[in-house]
């Protein structure tokens, strides 16, 4: 039962998070951010924030920043949007998935299909 609760915190959180990401937040260094997920610990007390963004490592670390300042302010907002007992510490890391993903895809894209090559031979 505890994990559904969890889970339940955890997506509550990630969209309090993201509708303050925009309309409220206006850091430049945040851009287009992505939340990917959030992971309750079992006490409720820590959340990690797991994000995505365009651009290469500098822009991630630049999103991050401006992530982490924000942080006393996404989490004063979380609070009273959520009413726990406990707000949660929020962490933000980045999740580097959906580059990956893209990345696959491209490769997949770009390599012959089986049937290509069955007709070459």
């Amino acid at each position: 039962m505890s994990g559904h609760r969890t889970e339940r915190v955890g997506d509550a959180l990630r969209t309090a998070i993201a509708d303050l990401l925009a309309r409220e937040i206006k850091d430049p260094r945040i851009g287009m951010v992505t939340l990917t997920g959030v992971v309750m610990s079992p006490d409720l007390k820590h959340a990690r924030v797991f994000f995505s963004c365009l651009g290469d490592d500098a822009a991630h670390q630049r999103a991050l920043a401006g992530l982490r300042s924000a942080s006393g302010f996404i989490k004063a907002h979380a609070a009273r949007l959520l009413k726990l007992r406990y707000t949660p510490d929020i962490t933000f890391l980045f999740d580097p998935s959906l580059e990956r993903a893209d990345r696959l895809a491209t490769l997949l894209r770009e390599s012959p299909t089986s049937d290509e090559s069955d007709d070459e031979s």
